[in-house]
């Protein structure tokens, strides 16, 4: 098992469909120990009934500052130090992800480019102190960032975002001994995706696309997640992995 021993931080398991769920459920095979951190208190219960009694659920709302320091600090006294984190948060208004991109507006834009890109930063500044060397982060993409994906729409561009912030946090994280990258999954029915309109059609059109017709699964992402996280991954450093069974080479 080529984490054990290791404590891993798992931000964005929102039910048992999530791709943080699939990353989880990999590493906790690979013998991590989890901490799981939930926006709210309603989110701490879906959460609750995932997780076991060796595992750790801190609150944190990525949306404040304040919040993101508290969790870290009461990460740090109950865990220590940290051996891999996944950052799988993206937030948009449902109204935002279909029509006219021409359409989007400010304060949407604004508000997913927070929570879906720039939240990697913020996690990222109160983390890395407690990162050990060969520690490794992964955050969670998709096509859209670099395709113009019917509906996607503002998300997409906060992929986008994302995947540039990432590249930047992997340089300077790479000095400190800490791979930081991405993974752009497939289209998979989450609770995230399930937002953009026409979902459905877009899911269906992801599976045919695949290169044996079947839509890749959140445990195919999560098990890609947990080797990212871990040391065997130490030379791989600011990229985009796609884990979508080739969709996107067409």
């Amino acid at each position: 098992m080529f984490l054990e021993g290791k404590k891993i931080v798992v931000m964005g398991v929102a039910n048992n469909k999530s791709i943080a769920w699939g990353a989880a459920k990999a590493m906790k095979a690979q013998g991590a120990t989890l901490i799981y951190t939930y926006q709210n208190e309603r989110m701490e219960k879906q959460v609750a009934k995932l997780a076991d009694d060796k595992d750790l659920l801190i609150e944190c709302d990525v949306t404040s500052d304040e919040s993101l320091r508290r969790a870290f600090a009461t990460i740090e006294a109950r865990a220590g130090k940290i051996d891999g984190l996944v950052h799988a948060i993206a937030y948009s208004k449902k109204e935002e992800l279909g029509g006219n991109v021409s359409d989007i507006s400010r304060d949407g834009y604004a508000l997913a480019q927070d929570v879906s890109a720039y939240s990697l930063l913020a996690v990222a500044k109160v983390a890395k102190p407690l990162l050990n060397k060969g520690a490794g982060v992964v955050t969670l993409s998709y096509m859209g960032s670099v395709r113009a994906i019917p509906n996607y729409n503002v998300m997409g561009i906060a992929k986008a975002a994302l995947e540039s912030a990432m590249r930047y946090l992997a340089a300077e994280f790479g000095k400190i001994g800490v791979h930081v990258n991405a993974i752009s999954a497939g289209a998979i029915k989450t609770l995230a995706v399930s937002g953009v309109s026409g979902y459905k059609e877009l899911i269906k059109e992801s599976d045919n696309r695949t290169a044996d017709g079947v839509g890749v699964t959140i445990d195919e992402v999560g098990e890609t997640a947990a080797f990212l996280v871990s040391p065997f991954a130490s030379g791989i450093v600011g990229d985009v992995i796609y884990v979508d069974k080739g969709v996107h080479l067409t």
